[in-house]
């Protein structure tokens, strides 16, 4: 009798098990007009392409689990009360209920007034009043009791072919460059951050009116906020950006929604 081989094929997964990915219609879609970011229920950025949207991704957990994330929320907890956009604009707000208290945390590509030529995607028309930051900033207010929050940012560079390279920057206490595959950005925060291995994480406790931001950077020199005063300016810039483009848009019958 001949032996027969075992097999090493993957099994089919079954239609009855759950998915490891949430629904596509689970996600928040982010835009600064350049490149788009996709943020997970759980506050993980899951897709996210550099500088525009036909760069390779640096987030990419949305195709496969190995391939990148950015989570900025409260430690331990996977789903929000609630997510909404900012009124007419493409800021997520995301509503956080834990068992010690409550946390917000806004989320945009930003925006800002334009002042020179974009060195980082040049346009091929004139230029407009406003224009990209190339940031992705997020920050975060604890609105009553005590609540603890983590960042983990682990990006996977080239579709999640390459694992980054992280450096520290004056120090590594709250920033640090992720390069890998030909691209970089830095991470900027007012948490300490710690570098472990291919990844970068924080951990705080805020208390009542305490605020925190973190700023993911591709701009020129990579530029970043330096202050959550500052991280606020900046989301303020771009709610406005985005009320001016409701408005012009409803001029044209169009009705931009709020809901996510």
């Amino acid at each position: 009798m001949t032996a027969v081989e075992p097999t090493t094929e993957p099994r089919a997964q079954s239609a009855a098990a759950p998915s490891p990915f949430p629904p596509i219609a689970d996600y928040a879609f982010l835009s600064n007009c350049h490149t788009g970011a996709l943020i997970a229920p759980d506050g993980a950025v899951d897709w996210l392409c550099i500088p525009a949207f036909d760069s390779p991704s640096v987030f990419g957990s949305l195709l496969d689990r190995q391939a990148g994330f950015f989570r900025f929320g409260p430690f331990g907890i996977a789903h929000p009360t609630a997510r909404a956009y900012e009124p007419g604009t493409n800021v997520l707000v995301t509503t956080w209920k834990t068992p010690s208290g409550w946390i917000l945390v806004r989320d945009a590509l930003t925006m800002g007034p334009w002042d020179h030529e974009d060195a980082i995607t040049p346009h091929s028309r004139p230029p407009a009043d406003d224009d990209a930051d190339h940031m992705l900033i997020r920050t975060v207010e604890c609105l009553d009791g005590h609540v603890e929050v983590e960042l983990v940012c682990e990006p996977v560079f080239d579709y999640g072919s390459t694992p980054a390279e992280w450096v520290a920057v004056d120090g590594g206490r709250h920033a640090a460059d992720a390069s890998g595959a030909g691209q970089r950005f830095r991470l900027q925060s007012d948490l300490a951050l710690g570098i472990q291995g291919e990844r970068v994480r924080a951990r705080h406790v805020l208390q009542p009116g305490d605020r925190a931001f973190c700023a993911l950077s591709w701009a020129e020199e990579l530029a970043t906020p330096q202050t959550v005063d500052e991280a606020r300016l900046r989301l303020k810039a771009t709610t406005r950006f985005w009320a001016t483009v409701r408005i012009q848009t409803r001029m044209r019958g169009g009705r931009p929604s709020s809901r996510v």
